[in-house]
């Protein structure tokens, strides 16, 4: 039951991941220049819209780039943020309320509640991350700044995959599998999660700098390996984060870095006793590299489309999520404890 429950929280993360790609792909991410936690209605009537549009309409966004909006206009970047804010304090609720009715119980012992505690406040950080990136974009420039959406982004997947590496823990409580003794397996799978991470960070600069949209053409950049101005930003560091050239190049050169060490993981594996289940999330790691790295060179070349860039953020989603199932199935043995009885007597 825990297991399912948590199961939900994670598929909730990831439809919340979803909507903020499509709201960074849309622009409408700045279209609610207010952060009020406890209002859960929109705009009711025709007062009420224009009160939100007038504020709208003070943001740099509104003076530099929608200027021509009218306040129909304005709801249809409205209601996208509105729905991701909403989708948030739904997933709040969704992890708050069954932990408390869990611990009323007393169906969770003190590690897992611990855990479950830790995962609420990453939730509510998230949010709190969530506004701090927006209000970057409600001062000067009419764009949030790369540095807190990478960092939003990031928050969201590292969530997420706590999520599932509880659900992962909880099944195997459950039902526990044949463990496998390939301790240098175990720490190669274990790198290929952070390296994912690492990958979207520089795919959150690249989207924060709208990076994809120049240089649109694979393997080469302007007819070169590297860009011809990758190093026009003093100090050179600087071209990491801000130079639209580096951040495309340096994220290209981690994606394949990626799939060159699943690839590596998948051969290393080959003809070694892995069981039914480890090798199939192998094959299907690899799998998904290769699709992901296809999406990612396809939205590219068609210079971002919004279809296609989102389903690359999703796909990095699937990725991520191979990557920790394979993690957790070939990680070191340890003592597991018993599955937990949801009609277990309050202990005295």
């Amino acid at each position: 039951m825990i297991a399912i429950w948590l199961m939900i929280c994670a598929v909730m993360v990831a439809v919340m991941v979803m909507l903020g790609g499509a709201t960074r792909l849309t622009e409408s991410g700045l279209s609610m220049v207010h952060w009020k936690p406890l209002t859960v209605l929109p705009p009711m009537n025709d007062t009420e819209w224009q009160t939100a549009f007038t504020d709208y309409q003070a943001s740099p966004e509104f003076v530099k780039k929608n200027s021509w909006m009218t306040v129909e206009d304005f709801k249809s970047i409205y209601w996208l943020e509105y729905l991701h804010r909403l989708w948030g304090r739904t997933i709040g609720f969704a992890v708050f309320l069954p932990l408390v009715w869990l611990g009323a119980k007393r169906a969770i012992d003190r590690p897992l509640a611990w855990k479950l505690g830790v995962l609420l406040v990453l939730g509510g950080l998230q949010g709190v991350l969530g506004w701090y990136m927006v209000a970057s974009g409600l001062v000067d420039r009419p764009d949030v700044s790369q540095y807190r959406l990478a960092a939003h982004l990031v928050s969201a997947f590292v969530l997420y995959g706590f999520i599932v590496w509880l659900v992962l823990d909880q099944r195997e409580a459950a039902k526990p599998a044949a463990r496998i003794d390939e301790p240098a397996l175990a720490r190669f799978a274990l790198a290929i999660p952070p390296l994912v991470l690492l990958v979207v960070a520089a795919g959150a600069f690249v989207a924060g700098l709208d990076a994809g949209k120049v240089y649109n053409t694979f393997p080469l950049m302007d007819g070169q390996w590297t860009p011809p101005d990758g190093l026009a930003l003093q100090p050179w560091y600087m071209n990491l984060f801000e130079n639209i050239a580096t951040v495309q190049f340096q994220h290209r050169v981690l994606a394949v870095s990626l799939v060159t060490l699943i690839a590596a993981l998948w051969f290393y594996g080959r003809g070694r006793a892995l069981g039914t289940r480890v090798h199939t999330l192998r094959h299907a790691l690899l799998a998904m590299a290769l699709v992901q790295a296809a999406l990612g060179i396809s939205t590219l070349l068609m210079v971002v489309p919004l279809g296609l860039a989102l389903t690359h953020q999703m796909g990095a989603l699937v990725l991520f999520t191979l990557s920790i199932c394979f993690a957790h199935a070939v990680r070191p043995a340890v003592q597991t404890r018993e599955p937990l009885n949801l009609s277990m007597t309050p202990a005295e």
